[in-house]
């Protein structure tokens, strides 16, 4: 199968008319934001997309991404390898439409066009998979590098005692 880039950007309306599929790659090194909470990654990013109208008549992009990345665990810093998969359903809106944005069904997230018509699939892709990145990354007790026990930092002594902010009231009720 030969592997065909996705393009950056789409004009929805027209896609979902002609009933536009796309399947292919989209560089993973061309998604700066995702790449830069990554430690490594390989191959490029696996995406599907199907434009269609729904019952509704509104125009909707169904969606999968896939790809394989490390992320660095917060407790020892080693890599974490981790498979993202992500699935996505948008219905394009003018920015300005408030009406129409009442009327789409919550299975449908909201992506907004540009004043082309257009939208940009590869932002559109990375937001999905940077969602779907967890958002404190640690291995599991059992696996991770780093001892349990070092984790303490020493003990907290007993707290000094402070004098009784109400003390100078309680001689003036004696009074």
């Amino acid at each position: 199968m030969q592997k065909l880039k996705i393009p950056v950007t789409l004009d929805p309306v027209k896609a979902a008319q002609k009933r536009s599929g796309y399947s292919g790659i989209v560089p993973l090194n061309t998604l700066i934001r995702l790449k830069d909470g990554l430690m490594a990654y390989q191959d490029d990013v696996t995406v599907r997309i199907e434009c269609e109208i729904d019952q509704q008549n509104l125009t909707v992009l169904n969606g999968t991404a896939h790809c394989q990345v490390s992320v660095k665990c917060e407790r020892c810093g080693e890599p974490i390898p981790l498979t993202l998969d992500v699935s996505f359903a948008y219905t394009p809106v003018k920015g300005d439409d408030n009406a129409a944005l009442e009327l789409i069904p919550e299975r449908y997230d909201v992506v907004e066009r540009d004043e082309h018509g257009e939208i940009n699939l590869r932002q559109l892709i990375e937001d999905e998979l940077i969602l779907a990145l967890p958002l404190f990354p640690m291995h599991d007790a059992v696996d991770c590098q780093v001892d349990p026990d070092s984790l303490s930092f020493g003990d907290i002594g007993p707290e000094p005692e402070k004098p009784n902010p109400f003390a100078i009231l309680q001689e003036l009720k004696k009074k």
